[in-house]
């Protein structure tokens, strides 16, 4: 079993990088063990708040979510090969612990992705 304050923390960490854009966003989940953000004006296919991004406690790894990531290689070239090495898939990076350089690089690129991620832009590449 992980190392419950070194979750505790990195959770903690990974939920303060997206909690500043709680008032633009809509908060769909803010559990002990789950933290989530959607889109207030986009739904997805079937209605619902199209899903913006999340913090994750699970047994293994803390995971951090962030949907702008999928299909979009131009901000995945970006990140640094320590960052690189946390993706699992295409939106999520795990962690067990946290570093600074990975919490500051994080930050840096949720603020990018919320910038993107407004009904005029998805507008031209959703689907739907």
């Amino acid at each position: 079993m992980r190392d419950k304050n070194t979750f505790d923390e990195t959770f903690s960490t990974l939920r303060g990088v997206l909690t500043p854009y709680a008032t633009r966003l809509l908060v769909q989940a803010d559990t002990p063990d789950a933290y989530t953000l959607a889109l207030r004006d986009v739904n997805d296919r079937v209605g619902r708040p199209l899903f913006f991004g999340g913090v994750r406690r699970g047994k293994a790894y803390v995971s951090y979510h962030l949907m702008i990531l999928y299909g979009n290689q131009g901000l995945v070239k970006e990140l640094s090969p320590g960052l690189r090495k946390r993706m699992q898939g295409e939106t999520c990076f795990n962690f067990t612990a946290i570093d600074p350089a990975h919490v500051k690089e994080l930050t840096a690129l949720t603020k990018k992705s919320v910038a993107r991620f407004n009904k005029k832009t998805l507008d031209k590449i959703l689907p739907w």
